[in-house]
Parts: structure tokens; sequence; C-alpha cells
């Protein structure tokens, strides 16, 4: 009976592979990410990988907890990790476009879920995604307690992927940031960016195409032939870690991953007696889509753009496509990945929480500004420090 049973499986088996989906293959990509997934338990995770669920535990000492999710994908950006045969960074801004959203309710990340869709399925390539999204778990804090890896033979190509996940975290309700604390006359802090992101690649990839750059083609010549020779001077000065390195490279530089470190400082401001008010992660519709988020109704934010490089790779890409500041700040992070509200009282105690934050705008009535965001001088000069 059991030689039976067995018989049959591997008959199922074959006909599946004959499909096009190949079983083995698939369950050795899980035995090759144990390790990786293995690197993010956190101490209220409940079994281990292989179940129908993840299951993890409420932290202790939570009166009212409240559970935040979000999710998320890359979007396009797959595509050019798909074009450079790089698996390793992308599953790193899958995380960030979750975890980043969580914690701008005040939330702690805990657990992470993903799933995976290929054309076929190569155990190494999705070993190494799978292993990008545990490195993001790392980074923000929680634990990567299950997904799913699905191979779609006939709808997609080999060789083609696409993630999308979700973060769960927790928060006590009388901590939650919903948008409501701010008040005109509060700062706000700008945590710079690490560069694109995972927003706007589309607009990246049509004119990659337009203007036909290779992706291996060195990116401080790339820049030198678009800015020119200054422009390449100031990147090298100010981007030394972008000296050596391709177009491709800076394309596929992963997102900013800052819950630990918003997290940290909120601590930090509450042992000071302080706060924050709210906090907006600057994914899709850049800094006028999603700066107002953090305030509520009525209120509106004035941003200066003076007091914040923009990344050259954003240079770049409006000097190809002949897209203005205004427009690449609508479309891209404009070198903000993160905008955080605070009292004024509060600023100086946030810098010291959060040395790289600048002072990049202020909080006023919609009345006054005619907008729930416009862009302008503040007093007190450039560089963040009035």
């Amino acid at each position: 009976m059991a030689d039976e049973a067995t018989g049959k499986g591997n008959a199922v088996r074959a006909a599946y592979a004959r499909a096009g989906v190949d079983v083995a293959a698939g369950d050795l990509a899980v035995e090759r990410m144990r390790a990786a997934v293995g690197s993010t338990r956190r101490p209220e995770v409940v079994g281990g990988l292989g179940g129908f669920g993840g299951a993890i535990s409420i932290p202790a000492g939570y009166r009212e907890p409240l559970i935040v999710s979000s999710t998320d994908g890359v979007g396009t950006k797959t595509a050019l990790a798909t074009a450079l045969g790089r698996w390793d960074t992308i599953g790193i801004d899958l995380v960030a476009m979750c975890a980043d959203d969580v914690v701008c309710s005040g939330a702690e990340p805990l657990a992470f879920l993903d799933y995976v869709a290929v054309g076929r399925v190569d155990p190494d390539a999705v070993a190494s995604l799978v292993a990008g999204v545990a490195a993001g778990c790392v980074q923000a804090g929680c634990a990567l307690v299950g997904g799913e890896t699905a191979e779609h033979p006939g709808l997609m190509e080999p060789g083609t992927f696409d993630l999308a996940g979700t973060c769960v975290g927790i928060v006590e309700r009388d901590d939650l940031l919903d948008g409501t604390r701010a008040r005109a006359g509060d700062l706000v802090l700008g945590l710079p960016s690490s560069g694109l992101h995972a927003n706007g690649y589309s607009l990246v990839r049509a004119l990659l195409a337009e203007w036909e750059i290779p992706l291996e083609r060195p990116y401080q010549e790339q820049v030198a032939r678009t800015l020119g020779d200054a422009g390449r001077d100031e990147m090298v000065a100010a981007e030394p870690a972008h000296e050596l390195a391709t177009v491709g490279d800076v394309l596929l530089e992963p997102t900013r991953i800052y819950a630990r470190a918003l997290l940290a400082a909120r601590g930090a401001l509450r042992a000071a007696g302080h706060d924050i008010r709210g906090m907006a992660h600057v994914t899709g519709g850049g800094l006028p889509g999603n700066a107002p988020r953090a305030i509520p109704a009525g209120l509106g934010v004035r941003l200066d753009p003076s007091r914040w490089r923009m990344p050259s790779v954003m240079r770049l890409l409006g000097a190809l496509g002949g897209i203005d500041d205004v427009e690449l700040r609508a479309t891209f992070n404009g070198g903000i990945g993160m905008v955080v509200v605070v009292a004024p009282e509060a600023v100086a105690a946030a810098r010291a929480a959060l040395p790289e934050a600048l002072e990049v705008g202020r909080v006023a009535p919609v009345a006054e500004l005619g907008s729930r965001y416009v862009e302008g001088r503040l007093e007190g000069g450039p560089g963040g420090r009035p």
C-alpha cells in the first residue's frame, strides 16, 4: 500500500512537471531559505517554518494593544533586478515598503509574510530573494513568519518574478499615531533617503530605454555625460559609495528602513517629556502626496527644498526626461524618505535621537498656506539649522 501511494505521488508530480511546475525545485528553494528565515526569529514566534500559518504572541506589557498591518509590493523595480540577475536586495525594498508604513502609526513591526511569484522556480534565485526579505526583516526588527512561492508557467516567463508582502505591527491604543496630533507651528523633520527607494520605476525604465543607457555602464560616466563634469564631481564628493558603482547598482540601491531608528527616537523623546506627533513614509506620490498624511485636516505643510540635497540619480533622471525639481519631488521622494512632525520645543531632543534629521518644514493652517502642501523658503536659511 505504501509503495502504491508513493508511486501515485510520483506520477502526480510528473504530470505537474509536464505542465511546467517543478515541485522538487520549490521544495529545494524552501530548504535553502530556512537559515535566512531563522535569522529573523523573535521571542514571540510560536513554531517554525512549514506550518499552514505563522503564529506569534502579543509581547508582554500591553494593556490595550492594537494590531496595525500594511501590504505592498515593489512595483517594476523587479524588472531591473531581473535584467541584472540580482535577487539579493529587492526583498529589502519589500520589507521597507510595508514596515515603514506600519511604523508611521507608532507601531512596532512584529511579523512579516512574503509572496513570491515566478515564471519558473530557480531554487538559488528564490532563496536569494527570500534572504533579502529576511535581511530587511532583521533591519526592521520583525520576524519572517511565513510566505508563499508560486510558480506560474505560461503566465509569467522563466526568469521573471513579482513580490508582495504584509507586515503586522503592534501599538498601545494610547500611543497610536493617526494623523491628528500635529498642531500649527509644529516643525517637520526629514530623514534622508537612500535613493529612489521603490517608486517611479516605470518612468526610470522608460528613460533608460529612450536614451539606450546600459545598466552596466559606470554610474560616474553616465552622470558626467548627462550632468557634466561638475555634476560628476559633486556626486563623487557627496555620494562616495557610488563612485565605483554601475548605473544598475545605483538603481537597485535598496530602500532605507527607518522603523527601528524611529521607534528608538520616540522612546528617547518620551523619556525627555516630548513625543512624535506624526510621521509619513514618502513613497508613491512623493512629498506632496505623503507629507500631509502626518497632520490633521485643516492643516498643511510648507517644505523648503533648499534645506536638503536631492540625490544625483534624481538629478540625472530629471535631466534625461526634462523634468523639473517640483515634479521630481512629486514622482520620487526628492531625497527625503520619511518625515517626522514634532513640537518646536522637542526639536533638539528629536535631532539628538535622529542625528541625520534635517529641519525641512513647518505646519500651518491651510487657510494660510492655500493648500495642504506648498514649497517655499523658511526663515533661518538653508541646511536645516535655523
